[in-house]
């Protein structure tokens, strides 16, 4: 019987009158009209439902519209959302201020709390989403930007668009002082430090401090702060239907920040095992005391390695080896 009507309303649909050219015409450079005007006001053009069928999906359109699905209302407590949000109109401001502006791209967005209805009809069960809707056909599989992979940075963005559009967005970021006022307060710190001790600086030249510095060093780099600080992925993920939130990342070619800070953690605390066995055995403290630190050391390497080999073999689905509890 559905399948009836459905035959019925294609074959009346079928029978209408075409759109004359002209009028189509006009139609599309109402629609545009409308559509830069709204971006004169606000880079990113809040849209719902409605907005949304008329000027993205409904023809005619030959212009790309690129659309972050989004919940920004404080009660779905989406903290990711807010994040991609602020790098979103980073972007969308670096084009509308762009020398090389024009129509044949314009950034939107639809709160879930406006359009849910949109959310429906793409089947979108996560926040935040972008989607590039291209002039012509329907949005392709890579029309769908991978957040987990790729992050939600103004300029990962911005890669993503050209490749889609052939539009390149130069991103401009407003400036930010705290990166060389943390330089400088550390440059003061030490400078203060060395006048204090100007007459003993036995300190720059010892043995431990060095090491400690390194360590600190080779832990950072090694969790991954540097994939974060080029990638910018999110903190965390909360799932929109559960309300779950994962800390780790469930693929090998992506991160959470959170995961970098936990894999630290393990290494530091592999490390500090590592340490305490080696001071256990050419210590020349007592006896009693030797035995607590190598037992220590041995808790803390086992339990903490086990950790990481668990946490490896959750993102690379089929590692084969596995020690304790992974």
């Amino acid at each position: 019987m559905i399948k009836s009507c459905r035959w019925i309303f294609d074959c009346r649909a079928a029978s209408l009158p075409a759109t004359p050219p002209a009028a189509l015409a006009a139609l599309l450079s109402d629609k545009i009209s409308q559509l830069m005007d709204w971006s004169g006001r606000r880079a990113v053009i809040r849209m719902n439902g409605e907005k949304f069928r008329k000027f993205v999906k409904a023809p005619p359109r030959n212009y790309s519209v690129v659309v972050m699905f989004t919940a920004l209302q404080p009660q779905r407590q989406c903290g990711v959302c807010r994040q991609a949000d602020e790098e979103y109109q980073i972007l969308a401001n670096s084009w509308r201020y762009s020398n090389a502006f024009t129509n044949r791209i314009f950034f939107a967005s639809v709160d879930f709390d406006d359009g849910s209805d949109v959310f429906q009809m793409l089947n979108l069960n996560s926040a935040p989403t972008f989607i590039h809707f291209p002039p012509k056909g329907k949005p392709k599989r890579p029309d769908t930007y991978e957040l987990q992979v790729r992050g939600f940075g103004a300029e990962q963005i911005a890669r993503w668009i050209a490749d889609r559009t052939d539009v390149h967005i130069r991103v401009l970021r407003p400036p930010s002082y705290a990166g060389p006022l943390m330089l400088g307060l550390l440059l003061a710190a030490i400078g203060s430090l060395v006048y204090l001790r100007r007459n003993n600086l036995d300190f720059l030249f010892n043995r431990n401090t060095w090491a400690f510095a390194a360590l600190g060093i080779v832990l950072i780099m090694t969790s991954g702060q540097m994939w974060n600080h080029i990638r910018g992925p999110p903190y965390a993920h909360k799932n929109p239907n559960t309300g779950q939130v994962s800390y780790i990342h469930g693929s090998s070619q992506a991160q959470f920040v959170a995961e970098t800070h936990i894999v630290l953690l393990f290494n530091a605390a592999v490390t500090l095992g590592m340490v305490l066995l080696h001071e256990a055995a050419t210590s020349s403290m007592d006896v009693g005391k030797r035995k607590i630190m190598c037992v220590a050391g041995i808790v803390l390497v086992a339990l903490f390695f086990s950790w990481l080999l668990s946490i490896f073999r959750a993102k690379y689905h089929g590692y084969p080896y596995s020690f304790l509890m992974s």
